[in-house]
């Protein structure tokens, strides 16, 4: 249970693989501007205490392997980060500002799905087996 963390109301482990694209798949994502973005992103998920456990800048996209609190949706994690990062990139390299005129850097959607070294499989059959009696019932009740 050591890979667990623990909030003073829970015991958790979620991990979420995510992708987010720039705005156009522009190539904008280099050098100085590539080193910057993932500096942003790491103090924004220091902030909120997300865990980054693998991530990559590529030329036109972000890819991260996060691990954050249960009290967090996937859909704030990505709004805070990508708003911020935008916002932040685009008023330290003018020429980003002039590339992006509608000040958003990075494309309307993301890619998101969970991560966990337990099957889906594998829980179903533990939930079903949980008594010994045996029902086809997909959410039933233990008596």
């Amino acid at each position: 249970m050591d890979e667990y963390k623990r909030s003073s109301h829970a015991v958790y482990d979620i991990k979420y693989h995510i992708i987010w694209v720039t705005k156009y798949r522009y190539h904008v994502l280099r050098g100085d501007i590539a080193h910057r973005v993932r500096e942003l992103i790491r103090q924004g998920c220091e902030a909120r205490g997300i865990t980054i456990l693998q991530g990559s800048v590529g030329k036109d996209h972000i890819h991260l392997l996060l691990s954050c609190p249960p009290s967090i949706a996937p859909s704030k994690i990505l709004q805070y980060l990508k708003g911020r990062s935008s916002r932040l990139i685009q008023d330290e390299f003018p020429a980003l500002k002039k590339r992006y005129w509608g000040q958003h850097l990075w494309a309307r959607g993301y890619f998101c799905a969970t991560v966990g070294n337990v099957t889906e499989e594998i829980i179903r059959n533990y939930i079903e087996n949980q008594t010994s009696e045996k029902r086809n019932d997909i959410f039933r009740i233990d008596d």
